[in-house]
């Protein structure tokens, strides 16, 4: 009698710890934020927009994937106009310690972008380099500091995330027979400093544990501005804060197809 006793117990224990304990390679709730600034809160894809000023859509790439993939949690704090300061500021608070995968945007805001594409337009191709090469100077001194500061800031908030840092597109196809706006000068400019700060992210990323840069500039070929089929808004005097963003073509077939595939690639490896 005891011995069938002393079995019971043992029995009743096993089935406790299969409850309790994690399986060996049993997969991990995904628990998702996102984190930056337009680019990633979908400034320019849609007009339901939340969050006051940070101009939240619910077709920004970030809601695109979670609607698709049902995360066990998911939440947005990116905001238009952030910079990297304010991503640790404000943004970070809002993160869950044990998130597990993060999405970001970030550096455009810290070199000017708006700024310079006012610049651009308004006065004329002269002005517009003369813009780029002051960002460009300022891209160089200082952003590959705010990236790390943002970055470490990020792994020390939620130390097991898995963080992808995504790049952004140019805005301008080069070369083509017939485009209005700005000069090609100004363009190929505008499209080189892009490619810096892009350049720059991807650097700052190197090396990090747990950091991925997804770039997204290849997706965007043939979708940019002077293009015939493109992903951006132009330039629209009547709506200036969604000109040069991607609509909700670019957030679903740019930036959503390339994080689909990085976090695909990162969750088969």
């Amino acid at each position: 009698m005891r011995t069938i006793r002393l079995l019971v117990i043992l029995v009743i224990s096993a089935l406790a710890g299969a409850v309790f304990v994690t399986p060996a390679g049993a997969a991990v709730p995904v628990r998702y934020v996102t984190l930056g600034d337009s680019y990633s809160s979908g400034l320019g894809a849609g007009s339901n927009y939340s969050g006051g000023t940070c101009d939240r859509s619910p077709a920004a790439f970030s809601a695109l994937w979670s609607a698709a993939h049902s995360p066990a949690a998911y939440l947005s704090v990116a905001c238009a106009g952030a910079t990297t300061t304010s991503v640790i500021s404000t943004q970070l608070p809002s993160v869950p310690p044990d998130t597990t995968l993060i999405s970001i945007t970030a550096g455009g805001n810290d070199v000017g972008f708006t700024n310079i594409m006012t610049t651009c337009v308004l006065q004329g191709t002269s002005a517009c380099v003369a813009a780029v090469n002051s960002a460009e100077a300022v891209a160089t001194g200082k952003l590959p500091g705010l990236l790390s500061s943002a970055y470490n800031a990020i792994a020390t908030r939620a130390p097991n995330a898995k963080v992808v840092v995504l790049s952004y597109p140019l805005f301008y196809q080069l070369h083509t027979f017939f485009c209005i706006g700005l000069s090609e000068t100004s363009r190929a400019k505008i499209d080189e400093g892009i490619n810096l700060v892009d350049g720059i992210t991807a650097a700052a990323v190197v090396g990090r544990r747990g950091f991925v840069f997804a770039d997204v500039r290849s997706a965007f070929v043939g979708h940019q501005l002077c293009s015939g089929s493109k992903w951006l808004h132009s330039l629209d005097l009547a709506d200036l804060p969604e000109s040069y963003h991607p609509t909700a073509a670019g957030q679903s077939g740019g930036y959503l197809t390339v994080f689909t595939a990085v976090v695909s690639s990162a969750a088969a490896g």
